[in-house]
């Protein structure tokens, strides 16, 4: 009788296809769960990446750029001019050329000398009529302006002939210097008109630009812009 050895049997390799289950198991649950936790949080710092490097660089996002609140823009209306020619002029001195044939709205309708400024000592006088239209109907400014031999006697003149506005009318309303090439040459108030019955609100303006002295009377609501439009 044959003796069997006591060597245990080995068992057979596992065939194809068939897992070890102590090394080849399937991943659990709580494994996904991490994976997908690792990869929202991977994919949030990349999307925090790019926002913050758009609102910290990249032009017209956070840092400025964009929809701010445009700046205000102002839009100046052109001055007036006037409607009507000016008449043909007859000025013959240099005083009455330098008047202008226009101020504004305003057109020259009328020109002649005038001795209104005689007792004040002007060398010469011109009264000039000025109206944005023609007719009855027309608003018109009247200016009146005197030549003197030095500025001592043109100032001198031009307190005179503001102190008879101001005690016909009352109080000026407006007063201030006149400058030329930002240099001081003389002063300017405005002064109201006594009213007259049906006739609307006028004013005066008196002015002084070296020995020359001016005064012009019309509408109170436009002879400030008329005074500050005159060329002279």
């Amino acid at each position: 009788m044959s003796q069997q050895t006591g060597r245990p049997r080995q068992s057979s390799p596992a065939g194809p296809g068939l897992r070890d289950s102590r090394h080849h198991r399937a991943p659990s649950s709580s494994v996904y769960a991490r994976r997908r936790l690792v990869a929202l949080v991977v994919l949030l710092a990349l999307v925090g990446g790019v926002v913050a490097f758009l609102a910290l660089v990249w032009p017209g996002f956070a840092a400025g750029g964009g929809a701010g609140t445009p700046d205000e823009v102002t839009v100046t209306a052109p001055p007036a001019t006037p409607t009507i020619e000016p008449v043909e002029r007859t000025a013959t001195t240099e005083l009455a050329k330098a008047m202008p044939a226009s101020v504004l709205q305003f057109a020259l309708r009328a020109e002649a000398p005038t001795e209104a400024f005689a007792d004040a000592g002007a060398i010469e006088g011109h009264e000039l009529t000025y109206a944005d239209a023609e007719g009855d109907g027309a608003t018109s400014v009247t200016v009146l302006a005197g030549q003197w031999g030095t500025d001592d006697e043109a100032e001198a003149a031009y307190d005179e002939l503001l102190a008879a506005a101001v005690e016909a009318g009352g109080t000026a309303t407006s007063t201030g210097d006149v400058e030329v090439g930002g240099e001081p040459a003389g002063a300017f108030a405005v002064t109201p008109v006594a009213p007259v019955d049906g006739a609307a609100a006028s004013a005066t303006v008196t002015w002084r630009n070296g020995t020359v002295v001016l005064q012009a009377m019309g509408p109170v609501d436009e002879i400030e812009a008329f005074y500050t439009a005159f060329p002279l």
